[in-house]
């Protein structure tokens, strides 16, 4: 029985999410590509490894035994190359870093400051949603994960590195704009455009109109932030956002924070990782990186 750590390795990604295209996407491989080696790791170990009931993949008992033991192999060889990297302080090493969407306008630059001053080190950058980079939290997945609010239910360290507050948007002429502090029952009158369900930013705001015993007139709901912007600017309606989602129009563009009661709601980014973790010297090195870039993170707009 013969089979390669690559074999291995797309095969956990098939069976993380049971999809061949995900997997593909995830290796930024073709779908065929990806099928092909799983065939291939089915052939060497003699046994079908998944099965299709319906339009759903399932793993087989063979493929959970494969599955277990890719894991612990993949782990192991993560954890060498960690020791490795540590003996070689910054001069290599890897980083994997997964965010929030509205992480992408803070995160990267400081990831590229941290890479200018050690260009040894291979960075990761995935981009995706609240719920899934839980899901890759939980699986320990990535080095750091970026995020908006801590988890409740999992074990984690977080810690603090950015003022993150969110802001009331409308198009610039839009008949509030100007105004100062608008109550938060008129601004709900408003039709609104939100992130989906189980975004943070959406949570948050449908926490603080609730508190003001208003319920939001959810007009759309978008998987983007720069979507939401170019609805906004369409006049279909208002949004809550962060501010840092303003950092390349600033606030003299098409689009405008109002003067809210009660806003910004302050919030924070937070660097989180599974307690317990043992982090490389690079994955330390960025979380010192990321806080001692505290007091220049902000991003300033003029009055």
């Amino acid at each position: 029985m013969r089979f390669s750590l690559r074999q291995m390795q797309i095969f956990a990604a098939v069976a993380r999410d049971l999809s061949y295209t995900r997997a593909a996407e995830a290796l930024h491989l073709t779908q065929p590509a990806v099928f092909a080696q799983v065939r291939q790791l089915e052939e060497s170990v003699g046994l079908p490894l998944l099965e299709r009931i319906g339009r759903k993949l399932h793993l087989t008992a063979a493929g959970e035994e494969v599955l277990a033991t890719s894991r612990e192999t993949l782990d192991a060889l993560e954890r060498l190359e960690m020791r490795l990297a540590d003996l070689q302080g910054l001069k290599r090493g890897r980083l994997r870093i997964a965010m929030v969407t509205t992480a992408k306008y803070l995160i990267p630059r400081l990831l590229g400051e941290f890479c200018a001053r050690h260009p040894g080190i291979e960075a990761e950058l995935t981009v995706t949603n609240r719920e899934k980079l839980l899901a890759r939290l939980a699986a320990n997945e990535d080095d750091l994960v970026i995020l908006g609010k801590p988890p409740g239910g999992l074990d984690v360290v977080a810690t603090p590195i950015a003022d993150n507050p969110l802001v009331v948007l409308a198009r610039h002429d839009h008949p509030l704009a100007g105004q100062k502090a608008i109550p938060p029952a008129r601004i709900a009158e408003e039709p609104f455009i939100l992130r989906e369900r189980g975004s943070g930013t959406r949570r948050a705001a449908e926490r603080f109109f609730a508190a003001q015993g208003c319920t939001l007139k959810v007009r759309m709901e978008l998987g983007s932030n720069e979507a939401i912007k170019q609805a906004i600017a369409g006049g279909l309606g208002l949004s809550v956002l962060s501010r840092h989602t303003l950092a390349l129009e600033g606030e003299a563009g098409l689009i405008q924070p109002l003067d809210v009661a009660g806003f910004p709601l302050q919030s924070q980014w937070y660097v989180a990782y599974p307690a317990g973790k043992h982090l490389s010297a690079v994955a330390s090195a960025f979380i010192d990186h990321l806080l001692a870039s505290q007091g220049h993170t902000a991003v300033n707009f003029p009055e």
